[in-house]
Order: C-alpha cells, then sequence, then structure tokens
C-alpha cells in the first residue's frame, strides 16, 4: 500500500468471525513470517481495523492514524524522514480459534509535502509576462513545499528528488522558459535544415524569446460569467437564425434550457443542456436527502426566430410507485417525513425546419420518503410537425453519435428487436443485471458475473453461458439508418454470426473437477459504419455490417485458503465496437505518385498542385471576389511584364 487506508473484502458468511491485526509479523532474526494467532484486536500501534459487514461479503478497512506531515522545528508528533513509515501487517479473519484467512500487507508511506506553516503576507510582484518570463521555475506552486516532479524547485531536497527524478515536469513549465527555438540560427533541434535556413534565420538573444506570454498575460483577467451563459444578437434587426442539429436550446433569459442527462462518467448532471433534434432517454437516482428541483416549467424557450414559446404542462400523480423507488429501509411510519416530488418527466418538441414550434410536458409527481432511492426518469423527443406518427424523430436519417442502434427480429411474427448490453446492479451477478441498449459510435465493455458450482458439468456451463449471451442479441437484422422501415428489407443488414463451436472445432468435454475449458465467456459485437453524405452540415452516418463473435476462456473453480464455499465465479463480459470505414474504396495511387513524392500535397510543404488553389471556390481565407480581384490583378502584372520583356515592344519604345 501508497496511502494511509486500504480496503479489501472477505468473501463468505460473516456470522461468528473474529478479525484482528498484528503489527511486524515478521521475524527480525530469521526474516521469516511469525505464526499467527487469532488473540490479536482490531487496533496494533498506529493502525486501525474497521469491518462493515454485508450478506456474503464484508469490507474490510486498515487506516493509519498518525500525522505524516514533515517535521518543523521543535515539532512532535510528525515524520523525521521523507520515508515516514515501513511496516508489515497482517490482517486475521478466525472463527472460534480457527484462522480462515490471512491477508499480508507491506506499508510503506512517505510524508506528505503539503505546506502547513505560515506564509508571508508581502504581496509577490508578477512581471508582465510580455517583455519577462514568468519565473524561473513554474510549477514551483507552493510556497515552502516540494511540490512533486518539479526539479527546477528549490525546497526539494535530494531525497525527495529522488522519488520523482525520472518524471520531471519538461518544457517551460518545467523551468525551461527559455528555449531555443527553431527559427533561431544558433538552434540545431531541426532534423533537416533547408539550404536557404542562414539567409532566413532570427539571430537574437534567448531573452527575445517567442515563449513570453507562453501562459497568460498578468494585466488581462478573465471575465466572470454566470454558468451557461451565452451571448445572444439582441440588436434591432439581426435575430435569432434558428437552431442547426446539436446547438443547445435557449431560454429567455439567453441561458440554456437543461434537463438532467447522464455525463460519460454514468452520473447524472443536473444543469445538462438539451441539444436541438437530439432525443435522449435517462434515469437517475436520487433520495429525499439530494433531491434537487430542476428548471420551473414556466421558464420560456426561444423558439429560434426570436421569439418566446411556452411550455405546455401537465401534471399528473403516480399511485403505484414501485417502478420508481427501487430502495426502501424499514422505518417505522410514524417517523418517517415524506415530500411530493417528481417522479419522471416527458418532453415533446414540436419543430419544423430551424425552428421550435411548440413544447408539450408532462410531469408525474409522487411521494417520496425519507430512507427510499428514487429512479427519476427524464425523456425528450423531437417531433416533426409534418409528421403523422412519432416514427419520425429528426431530419436527418442517419445515425447520429449516442442514439440507439436499431435492430429488428425478421423470423418473428413482432419484427422488433434489440441489440444490448449489460447493466449490472448490486454485486454485478447476471441474475440481478438489466440491459441497456447499444448506443451509435459508442465503444463500450460491460459484463456480469455468473456463480458456479464446483461440480458443474462443464457442457451445461456452456450452454447456459452462450444462452445468458445470446439473450443480449434479440435480432437478426440491424437498422442501416435511424429511420429504418420495418416493411422494407432493404433498410436492413443481416447481423453475421460466428458461432462459438463449430464442427472444425474439438471441444473438450473437460473430465478435470473444477475446471471446464472452452467457455464462450466474451461476446463482441463489431459495427462497420460509414459517412455517407450530410444533412444541413450534420454528417448522415449508416451501418455497413456487423458481426458477433465470441472469445473462449478456461473457467477454474478459485479457492481461498479453506475451500469451504462450493461455488466459484465467472465473469463474462459483452464489448461492442464501431469500426468507420470510408464510404468509398480510396483511389490507388499512380505509379507517378509513389515514384516523385516532391508532388504530394500530404508529404510536402510546397505543393504545386495547389498553385491556384487561392483562385477556388474551396478557399475560405477571404471573401471569393477578394481572391478573385487579387489573382486577376496578379495575371496582369505578369502579363505585362512578359509583354515588356519581348523585343519586339522595346523597338516600338523607339
Amino acid at each position: 500500500m501508497s496511502g494511509s487506508r486500504v480496503n479489501s473484502f472477505f468473501l463468505g458468511n460473516p456470522s461468528g468471525v473474529n478479525f484482528s491485526i498484528i503489527v511486524s509479523p515478521i521475524d527480525e532474526e530469521t526474516g521469516k513470517l511469525q505464526l499467527a494467532n487469532c488473540s490479536g484486536s482490531k487496533r496494533a500501534g498506529d493502525w486501525n481495523l474497521n469491518v462493515t459487514p454485508g450478506m456474503n461479503a464484508s469490507k474490510v478497512t486498515i487506516s493509519l492514524t498518525r500525522n505524516l506531515q514533515l517535521c518543523l522545528p521543535n515539532a512532535t508528533d510528525c515524520c523525521t524522514t521523507p520515508l515516514c513509515l515501513v511496516e508489515t501487517l497482517q490482517v486475521l479473519a478466525c472463527r472460534d480459534s480457527v484462522m480462515l484467512a490471512h491477508l499480508l500487507i507491506q506499508a510503506e508511506i512517505y510524508a506528505n509535502s503539503s505546506f502547513t506553516g505560515n506564509v508571508s503576507e508581502n504581496a509577490t510582484i508578477i512581471p508582465n509576462q510580455v517583455f519577462h518570463p514568468l519565473g524561473s521555475c513554474p510549477c514551483d506552486l507552493t510556497a515552502g513545499a516540494c511540490d512533486v516532479r518539479c526539479c527546477c524547485d528549490l525546497e526539494c531536497t535530494p531525497d525527495l528528488k529522488q522519488l520523482f527524478n525520472e518524471s520531471c515536469f519538461t518544457g517551460v513549465f518545467g523551468g525551461d522558459v527559455n528555449p531555443p527555438f527553431d527559427q533561431l540560427c544558433s538552434s540545431q533541434s531541426m532534423e533537416y535544415t533547408p539550404d536557404w535556413f542562414p539567409f532566413l534565420c532570427v539571430q537574437s538573444s534567448l531573452n527575445n524569446t517567442p515563449f513570453l506570454g507562453y501562459f497568460y498575460r498578468g494585466s488581462i483577467s478573465t471575465r466572470r460569467v454566470p454558468p451557461f451563459k451565452i451571448l445572444l444578437q439582441t440588436s434591432p434587426g439581426k435575430l435569432f437564425t434558428g437552431y442547426r442539429q446539436g446547438d443547445p436550446i435557449v431560454t429567455e433569459e439567453n441561458e440554456y434550457f437543461t434537463i438532467p442527462q447522464q455525463s460519460m462518467a454514468g452520473q447524472c448532471v443536473g444543469n445538462a443542456p438539451v441539444a436541438y433534434l437530439q432525443n435522449f432517454d435517462v434515469k437517475c437516482l436520487t433520495n429525499l436527502a439530494s433531491y434537487k428541483e430542476g428548471l420551473p416549467h414556466d421558464v420560456r424557450i426561444n423558439s429560434g426566430t426570436g421569439d418566446f414559446i411556452q411550455q405546455t404542462v401537465i401534471y399528473r400523480t403516480i399511485t403505484d410507485t414501485g417502478k420508481f423507488i427501487t430502495e426502501s429501509e424499514s422505518l417505522h411510519t410514524a417517523e418517517v417525513l415524506c415530500q411530493n416530488v417528481t417522479f419522471a418527466e416527458h418532453y415533446i418538441f414540436i419543430w419544423k425546419d430551424k425552428n421550435i414550434e411548440r413544447i408539450n410536458v408532462t410531469v408525474f409527481l409522487g411521494s417520496l420518503c425519507d430512507g427510499e432511492t428514487l429512479t427519476q426518469r427524464f425523456t425528450v423527443k423531437f417531433l416533426s410537425l409534418k409528421s403523422t406518427n412519432a416514427a419520425e424523430l429528426c431530419g436527418n436519417p442517419g445515425y447520429q453519435v449516442g442514439k440507439s442502434v436499431k435492430a429488428a427480429n425478421m423470423n418473428a411474427s413482432d419484427t422488433f428487436g434489440s441489440l444490448n448490453i449489460w447493466q449490472p446492479a448490486g454485486r454485478g451477478l447476471c441474475t440481478s443485471a438489466t440491459y441497456t441498449p447499444v448506443l451509435f459510435g459508442l465503444d463500450s465493455l460491460s459484463g456480469c458475473i455468473l456463480e458456479v458450482d464446483i461440480n458443474e458439468d462443464c457442457s451445461l456451463l456452456r450452454g447456459n453461458v452462450t444462452e445468458k449471451l445470446n439473450s443480449l442479441i434479440q435480432a437478426t437484422h440491424v437498422g442501416k439508418r435511424d429511420n429504418a422501415s420495418y416493411s422494407d428489407l432493404n433498410d436492413w443488414v443481416e447481423i453475421i454470426r460466428l458461432d462459438p463451436f463449430n464442427s472444425d472445432t474439438n471441444v473438450s468435454s473437460g473430465n478435470l473437477k473444477g475446471i471446464c475449458p472452452d467457455i464462450p465467456a466474451n461476446l463482441n459485437i463489431r459495427i462497420i459504419f460509414a459517412v455517407v453524405g450530410a444533412v444541413q452540415g450534420i454528417p448522415q452516418q449508416e451501418i455497413l455490417a456487423v458481426q458477433i463473435s465470441y472469445s473462449t476462456v478456461i473457467w477454474q473453480f478459485q479457492c481461498g485458503l479453506i475451500c469451504e464455499n462450493s461455488i466459484s465465479f465467472l465473469p463474462i463480459t459483452a464489448s461492442v465496437q464501431f469500426i468507420k470505414v470510408p464510404a468509398q474504396p480510396p483511389i490507388p495511387m499512380t505509379r507517378y505518385q509513389m515514384n516523385y513524392t516532391e508532388f504530394d500535397c500530404n508529404r510536402n510543404d510546397v505543393c504545386w498542385p495547389q498553385l491556384f488553389y487561392p483562385l477556388t471556390r474551396f478557399y475560405t481565407g477571404e471573401p471569393y471576389y477578394q481572391s478573385l480581384a487579387k489573382g486577376l490583378s496578379l495575371a496582369f502584372l505578369v502579363l505585362l511584364a512578359a509583354i515588356m520583356s519581348n523585343p519586339w515592344f522595346s523597338k516600338l519604345w523607339k
């Protein structure tokens, strides 16, 4: 361990199990581990042992109680050396004086380098970085203490520098505030120096370096803007020009319209902006203590034309709270505090072109009591004003990142299918895991734990695991686009399945007890897609193929010091990988392009084939009429020079 706290878990029934901790169980003379006994306690030296019992697992926490600060003059209860503590610990789990399990811990802890003394009140004069470097050691951020990985910090002793000597900060931040730049005549950092370099290089001292002002200018401070505050065109005659797909929706107060959404870390963010033409359906866990109300429903929304529209809200009451209350503690009814809160909010945005026409909101209210865990649900759907049903969701027929992959089961009467991965809950067992749909463009890896008996038949185990994995893929086809029609087979691609066992594979039956080879524990889903066009500047992405394969492992029964349990665990996983390919095969290179690489614009700074690029429509550095006028002027001057250099022109002049 390297910190002051370490956690571990004891798997098994904790009833009647006593935990104890022993410090320095190694014999100093022989160097061997001393024979441990069950007569210890939960406190030894500067260490405390805390056990949190569970149903089939107990959390064991070992924590250090002493101070880890470096000693100041005339100070006690501190660390005299940077290497503050080196000890060996042993944690024992006993039942009736019989040792069930033990844990050996090697603790090597260094003193904290954070500064706890008094800092001078004298103001530091920061020079203008436009003319002078900020300092000789920008990574020296803590006064009177050593900053880790800052090798130019004068407070770092040689012993401390040995801890991070090979991982020091580099560049300007690490203290190299005046490095030689490439344009300097004396610089030899360039691998290839052209012939004309001595005529165009810069001869200057390092005090006048382009790295001045590498950080921020000290005389300029950033403005403090409220969160999600944006600037709109409010001057007369300059109305809001409408939304594009992915733009955040704006309120009347020039702020983002926010609804709780899930972040990439899986947690719910309460002030996440709603993007135009992007649907979502999220669930957030909360309780009465952490419950917060969202934006009020009387907030008016910018329609996209500069006008503001009011939300149409319908309130309903939840009577059956079983689908929303996921956990409840056993408390007396008279002592429970309850509050009327929002259980779910469903938003429907009616849109047309770049504008929002209407907003319909349905709010479900219910009673949440103290000690209960609520699963809130928030959904947003965008429906076109021209659509006659809820099937049309947005104007771009292709997939957008974060939207569910559309699946179908063409072999069933009900063609609706699903393509899912696991969403573990609780202990992570497969029996309690739920499903979550595969989201387009997001590579993911999920799994669950399957309980396996030591006497499990290998053939039955393979069939059980295969059945668990196949339950994720309830489909035979996947939609090429997000608006794929179930009645048109051309809108779908068939899922290519590679069976885990074919006729050419010899699967061992597994005659050894507790060992089963060739277990298909990993499901691999590969989705190949390409960008086939664009709608209003948004790429239109289409799925080209889907392949499902399996990876096998060898399962072996895992046992601790004492094999008192006959149940082991087998983790099974499902991974999703999105592979982007070009919509059309790339044009093969010609022999001329292979041999004469000096004309390749991707390999050289000078590109002769793009000599007239500023005269084309692809050049956006300046307005087209300006580049055309400059090009014609240059052509006129070249033509005039050619005429004046002709011999007959000199005769005519004479």
